[in-house]
């Protein structure tokens, strides 16, 4: 390969990459776990880019590189920081084997079903087959209270809706900082899903800090229309980022993540 076409592949792979991390750390259960596949990725590219030579797209090309390390080293999840985490593992166990992949390459990442067999390396018809086992395991397993942080009402009512239809309770819509505070502090939800920007100009990221101040082990979603900006490398990222414009299996695919992932003790297990 000349420097020229290594730098394109640089390029190429460059544009992709913050997706990819975004797809490791919600697979594997953490940041540090996504990126230790994702670099390991990266190395085996290094080592041999043929995989971008063939009929397959860039982005498909590198999402299957990342399944052929990820199953070369047994698919392991991320190890359990906490007893939270530590059952969430435990309900991992209970899923159809391949299911979580497909779900997320489908609902997270907007791959179609040829695409994500080709990532797989599985028949097409198997791909929606799993997809549906893993909505149904992962939506019967758990059920929270969710609060939702979203200035514009539409969608905020939207989400709710969503969320309510999985069979979660929604315990409120926040539409400022100050407002999202004093709601989790009066009811303390399950999961939060927070919008980046509130209609005080202020941050949700940071109406979620002040939230993390008072209550540790809770699940967050962010939804913004740049989550390039969230995926940075810099500590702590978001392990759950959902992409507006976003779809209702976004939504739903997040939440039962989310919730599957950072089980707390006042969900139903």
């Amino acid at each position: 390969m000349s420097s020229d076409d290594q730098r394109d592949l640089a390029t190429v792979i460059g544009g992709h990459l913050p997706y990819l991390r975004r797809y490791a750390r919600a697979l594997t259960g953490g940041q540090d776990s996504g990126d230790r596949y994702a670099s390991a990725t990266l190395e085996a590219i290094l080592v041999d880019a043929s995989v971008f030579s063939g009929e397959l797209s860039p982005k498909v090309s590198l999402f299957h590189t990342f399944h052929v390390v990820w199953a070369s080293a047994g698919s392991p999840l991320g190890e359990p920081d906490s007893r939270f985490s530590a059952i969430a593992q435990g309900h991992m166990a209970s899923l159809t084997p391949g299911s979580r992949e497909a779900l997320l390459l489908h609902s997270l990442e907007g791959f179609t079903e040829g695409e994500i067999a080709a990532i797989m390396g599985t028949d097409v018809d198997e791909v929606p087959v799993l997809i549906g086992s893993a909505q149904r395991e992962m939506q019967a397993a758990i059920a929270g209270r969710v609060m939702v942080i979203e200035d514009e009402a539409i969608i905020a009512m939207d989400i709710a809706a969503i969320v309510r239809e999985m069979g979660h309770q929604v315990t409120g819509i926040a539409a400022t900082r100050t407002e999202a505070v004093a709601l989790a502090a009066r009811d303390r939800p399950d999961l939060i899903l927070a919008d980046i920007q509130l209609a005080d100009k202020s941050s949700g990221i940071d109406a979620v800090n002040d939230i993390l101040q008072q209550f540790d082990d809770l699940p967050v979603i962010f939804i913004t229309a740049f989550p390039e900006r969230l995926l940075t490398g810099q500590r702590p990222e978001p392990a759950f980022l959902i992409t507006k414009p976003y779809s209702e299996d976004q939504v739903r695919s997040a939440v039962s993540q989310a919730m599957f992932f950072s089980s707390t003790e006042t969900l139903t297990a």
